[in-house]
């Protein structure tokens, strides 16, 4: 009996060991929660969301810059967290920076706003806020083997009365250097929403998920995706980016079942009549898809969604025609055509109606249609109107989006926008750019107004 208990003892001290994070494996966060900003609008969730994410990630294995969250930084104390960051990171296996707050994007870059930022010109955002590539530049420094960059900072800009430029709202897209992870809480360009019980949806579940046993990177932030998209009706979808990462990372790694005491092995009687194991089950994500029949419906799906398998062509093109898609769904962007990939397709609801605007350039011919079920019909309405032409350029727009063509002696082009006056206006703009007066030859949204 004694021999028992010492190996109960044992076995329950090595499922502990196995279960916590790897102690060789060291992981370094820098997290930031501005919330009390002093010349812009106060903002409720971030140091909520922030003090959150610290404890979730200092009871997984991370050791935090500072020891805890970092709240409610002017710009000296940002920069010199950031560069803290910098030389903390030096040695570790993963570096992984969080940031809740203001960010807006200027010009294209991305900015981290300090809680005294006052800038009255769009010069001054070099001097008063911090430039997201300055964090990237510090990791890459250190030469971490896996970075992790997670920005729940795409809000309204809230210096646009002010004439700094920006996009309509939201963060803009950034490149991934090598070994590298950006999540953002909703896709650039967009904004996200700050929640009303006192944490963002975003950093409600992405604390939630990463304490997720068995989890690797990309399933983690791809259950965030689906868990925020779930909590706000679809109103908020995550996004990623990401470059190609050696190896495979868990936030918590995955526990084997516990170890007990090996039961007598069953008599022959209680093998045949033992109830068979269950088989395992398959991740459709890394299934891949060798159906003819399903191959041809992926294709379908995705041309029906506006993401182009035949461009450029053959396989590259439904490789990047997946990818396109997988971005737009906060999946890993892998480009593979597999049985997750379809199910989503199937799932995602059907868009309508549809309108298209199709033109040959070589001989001045176009045609233009709206209000169809489908694009492939609507393309075919609109090619119809484009006579004995060949009408390859193509247009295609659903929901309450407005296409505009402009054309000029010189040049050409096809926009599609909200509304029907955007798209005119930036169909003029973009026409407009050889230098020659240009004019809307057609104009109407995917429900036929506007017209």
């Amino acid at each position: 009996m004694r021999r028992f208990g010492i190996s109960l003892a044992i076995a329950a001290m090595v499922v502990a060991f196995l279960h916590a994070p790897a102690r060789a494996e060291k992981r370094v966060a820098l997290v930031i929660g501005n919330s009390g900003y002093q010349n812009v609008s106060r903002l409720d969730n971030p140091q909520n969301d922030a003090v959150l994410m610290a404890e979730t990630l200092s009871a997984i294995g991370f050791k935090l810059v500072g020891g805890r969250a970092q709240l409610d930084l002017d710009k000296p104390s940002l920069d010199a967290a950031v560069q803290n960051f910098g030389r903390q990171i030096q040695g570790a296996d993963v570096a992984l920076f969080y940031y809740a707050g203001h960010g807006v994007q200027i010009s294209g870059a991305n900015y981290l706003v300090p809680v005294n930022a006052n800038p009255t010109r769009e010069a001054d955002v070099d001097f008063q806020m911090v430039d997201v590539n300055v964090v990237l530049r510090q990791m890459q420094a250190a030469g971490t083997r896996l970075k992790i960059v997670i920005l729940d900072a795409c809000r309204n800009n809230p210096f646009g009365t002010r004439g700094l430029r920006s996009s309509e709202g939201g963060l803009a897209q950034m490149r991934a250097p090598d070994g590298t992870l950006i999540s953002y809480a909703t896709q650039p360009g967009s904004v996200a929403l700050d929640g009303g019980d006192g944490h963002s949806p975003y950093t409600r579940a992405l604390a939630a998920t990463v304490r997720r046993a068995g989890l690797d990177l990309f399933q983690t932030f791809n259950q965030v995706g689906l868990a925020v998209m779930r909590a706000t009706a679809g109103a908020q979808q995550p996004w990623v980016a990401s470059s190609p990462i050696d190896g495979t990372f868990y936030f918590v790694a995955p526990g084997p079942a516990a170890l007990q005491p090996q039961p007598p092995a069953p008599t022959q009687e209680a093998r045949l009549t033992a109830p068979a194991p269950a088989p395992a089950r398959r991740d459709p994500d890394r299934a891949p898809l060798t159906d003819a029949d399903e191959l041809r419906e992926l294709r379908e799906r995705l041309y029906e969604r506006n993401f182009d398998p035949e461009v450029p062509d053959g396989k590259a093109g439904l490789r990047t025609a997946i990818a396109k898609f997988q971005e737009k769904a906060a999946m890993p962007q892998t480009g593979e055509a597999t049985e997750g990939v379809l199910a989503r397709l199937r799932q995602t609801d059907d868009l309508k109606p549809w309108g298209s605007i199709v033109y040959d350039p070589d001989n001045e011919k176009w045609g233009i249609s709206w209000n169809h079920a489908s694009r492939k019909a609507a393309v075919s309405d609109a090619d119809a109107k484009c006579g004995d032409a060949n009408c390859k350029v193509e247009l295609s727009f659903y929901g309450k989006r407005c296409g505009a063509f402009a054309v000029s002696a010189m040049s050409w082009s096809l926009v599609d926008r909200d509304t029907v006056q955007a798209a005119k206006d930036a169909a003029l703009q973009a026409c407009g750019k050889s230098g020659k007066p240009c004019r809307i030859i057609g104009a109407v949204c995917a429900d036929g107004s506007g017209r």
